[in-house]
């Protein structure tokens, strides 16, 4: 038996109202959400937020359901550019603020940590320069964590300041491996960018891997694909996630399917169901998925 628990995530139901999306995921058998905070699903900066954030808890609660607090909407914070600022921008208040109120939202949701990632670096910046930027920038961010008690987890990003496990974990190193701070860990992304799989990578983070996102991709391509169409060992990376004795959620991170969201959510399920069984996932087209577009 799995000691964590298989969650799906939020941006993969875009189309849906946040409180239907939960029900869904719940009925097909996931246990947890990964919760991208947007302006359509629980907006942290619309009024009424305490009370829209308590009705969610009740709802998990009562589906017994855990999540995590992901932080990687496109235009929440400027309407123009996606994801900017960041923790890499000069000027980064933006972001250190909402990075903050996602502390916040995840305290009152007991959420098991805030997933967030580095950022683009800017043209013209030498990378020296963007790591100093984001431990500057991510200070206030830990300190409001430890004071909360929550936990933060540094997603390693294709293309970002930080795209790789091992510069995450240099990264927290320059911190001074601050306790709130661990590692989330998207396995699709060891497929596209590291030097080992996905399994080794599960093993080299080990306690302090925090969130894992669950999806598939192809060698040096950075794109979320369905289970099947990449060259993850999904069997595998389940197997190794339970040789650690990782206990916290594992979310499928889908974000470009939410226009057949609950068809392309029971696929997955289904997938993952064989995979814990040690089966192996068989291998489909990996072309653009045009169940329910319209």
């Amino acid at each position: 038996m799995n000691s964590f628990d298989l969650g799906y995530g939020t941006n993969g139901f875009s189309n849906h109202r946040l409180h239907d999306a939960v029900r869904v995921i719940a009925d097909l058998g996931y246990t947890a959400i990964g919760l991208t905070l947007d302006h359509h699903h629980l907006d942290p900066f619309a009024p009424g937020l305490a009370r829209a954030t308590d009705r969610l808890a009740a709802l998990l609660s009562s589906l017994d359901m855990r999540c995590v607090v992901e932080t990687g909407a496109r235009y929440l914070l400027d309407p123009s550019r996606k994801h900017h600022p960041t923790l890499v921008s000069e000027q980064a208040g933006q972001r250190i603020d909402f990075l903050r109120r996602a502390v916040r939202i995840a305290q009152s949701l007991d959420a098991s940590c805030v997933s967030f990632w580095s950022g683009v670096g800017e043209p013209g910046v030498p990378g020296p320069d963007n790591r100093r930027r984001m431990i500057r920038h991510l200070e206030p961010v830990v300190a409001e964590a430890g004071r909360r008690g929550v936990r933060l987890a540094m997603e390693p990003e294709p293309g970002m300041v930080v795209q790789r496990l091992d510069e995450a974990l240099e990264l927290r190193r320059a911190l001074g491996e601050p306790e709130p701070l661990g590692i989330t860990l998207d396995v699709g992304h060891c497929v596209a960018v590291e030097p080992v799989d996905a399994a080794e990578c599960v093993r080299r983070a080990g306690p302090l891997l925090f969130n894992v996102q669950l999806d598939d991709m192809l060698p040096g391509v950075h794109e979320h694909l369905e289970f099947g169409q990449g060259r993850l060992d999904l069997a595998g990376t389940l197997a190794a996630l339970d040789a650690i004795g990782y206990q916290g959620v594992a979310a499928v991170e889908l974000p470009r399917h939410s226009h057949a969201a609950p068809l392309v959510a029971a696929d997955a399920m289904a997938a993952l169901r064989r995979a814990r069984d040690g089966a192996p996932v068989p291998s489909v087209p990996s072309v653009p998925s045009t169940r329910g577009a319209r």
